[in-house]
């Protein structure tokens, strides 16, 4: 994989680079909530600039379907990116058409431009490899060279992410080279004990990479709303919990090779629970009960890991030489539930492990919680993509810079 000190040596100046971002930031009404994403790709478009090439940059933002809707506009990134350049960035107001020719066409040395969101146009995201490529030369035309440094989209087998790199000389940014570092260390270079904590709703997210954690792991410590299916396969009482109850054979086997191989596979021991979640206006602290995670009422959902769990799984934590954790254990957006997930966080900071925290959900709560980030070994841009790393899986944005 050609990195980008390799392309700078052979030199930009005057060239058009095409820079695969992921800027797909959380917006609430037009504002960033996280800008955790553009800050992490900065100093690959610094450098590009600072070294005289034409920057293009694009991405995707959000799940529009195929077409333009302002909702999901690259607009306020764009701003932003300016902002953390502290230089003017100019914004194209489509991907391939008029604007996108015009505002690539007016670039000078150094100067870098934003296009519109790429998923506006089907050919990024479709199935058909000849729709697919049929955009990705489009794209191709505005460029001389490629740049992929959206991390978080590297699972994808969209047009700019696996087609557009075909068509260019390429080479792998800084944040690639850094993620790409970072799981070598989750999986070929790994310091033990090594513990792994996996939180969010859903266990079928989280199957394959249990499948393969149970062969590398020495913990995997389970929390959020996967962990009530697990519960349930003990046969206890979960409630109104989040359950996925075809996930139980699965689950089921998972706990019996855990202790075939001699993996500590840890479960919550107390939950904190409710029943009138989200719905919590004018309740009292006595509406929010901890119960033993066996005697969850029938009536009642589990929303966060209880006091005692916190404290377990920080003792897990504390003697491991490296630490994976993706997804929090609890609802952590509503502060009667943080807890939990905010304990998580803590253990990793207090811990002297190499740390990383897996991306999507488990970085925002970093974040949003009031963590210092540099109090993390790396925080992820890509949950999904760093999943499906560790899962063993290809990766078509990595083969295709490969290639």
């Amino acid at each position: 994989m050609k990195t980008i000190d390799e392309l700078l040596a052979d030199g930009v100046k005057g060239k058009r680079v095409f820079v695969r971002a992921d800027l797909n930031v959380p917006l609430d009404q037009g504002r960033i909530t996280d800008d955790g994403r553009i800050r992490a790709v900065q100093p690959t478009i610094a450098k590009l600039a600072a070294s005289g090439a034409r920057v293009i940059v694009a991405s995707h933002l959000g799940r529009p379907k195929g077409a333009p809707d302002p909702a999901f506009s690259l607009a306020p990134a764009a701003g932003r990116l300016g902002e953390l350049l502290g230089a003017d960035v100019a914004f194209a107001t489509d991907t391939v058409g008029a604007s996108a020719k015009e505002t690539v066409a007016a670039l000078t040395d150094g100067q870098v431009a934003v296009i519109e969101n790429l998923r506006f146009n089907p050919g990024e995201t479709a199935k058909d490899d000849a729709e697919r490529g049929a955009f990705a030369d489009q794209l191709a035309e505005l460029a001389d060279v490629y740049v992929g440094d959206g991390f978080g989209a590297v699972h994808r087998k969209h047009a700019s992410v696996f087609d557009l790199p075909a068509r260019l000389p390429h080479a792998a940014g800084y944040l690639i080279a850094t993620e790409v570092g970072v799981l070598k260390k989750l999986t070929d270079e790994v310091k033990r004990p090594y513990v792994v904590v996996l939180g969010g709703a859903k266990v079928s997210d989280k199957l394959a990479v249990i499948d393969e954690l149970l062969g590398k792991a020495d913990r995997i410590l389970i929390g959020g709303g996967m962990a009530y299916t697990f519960l349930k396969a003990l046969g206890h009482e979960v409630g109104i919990s989040l359950l996925q109850e075809d996930q139980i054979p699965k689950v089921t086997e998972y706990m019996q090779r855990a202790k075939d191989t001699g993996v500590e596979l840890v479960l919550p021991v107390d939950v904190l629970v409710s029943k009138d979640f989200p719905d919590l206006k004018g309740k009292t602290p006595a509406d929010f009960e901890t119960v033993a995670a066996d005697k969850i009422p029938a009536d009642k959902e589990g929303l966060d890991i209880g006091p005692k769990t916190r404290e377990l799984y920080a003792s897990k934590i504390a003697d491991a030489e490296t630490v994976f954790w993706n997804g929090p254990v609890g609802v952590f957006e509503h502060p009667d539930y943080a807890g939990g997930t905010t304990a998580i966080a803590q253990a990793l900071v207090d811990s002297n492990a190499f740390t990383v925290v897996g991306g999507g959900d488990s970085a925002a709560a970093v974040r949003i919680l009031g963590f210092d980030e540099n109090a993390f070994g790396h925080i992820s841009t890509g949950g999904g993509a760093s999943l499906e790393y560790l899962e063993g899986k290809t990766l078509p944005g990595l083969a295709a810079l490969e290639g």
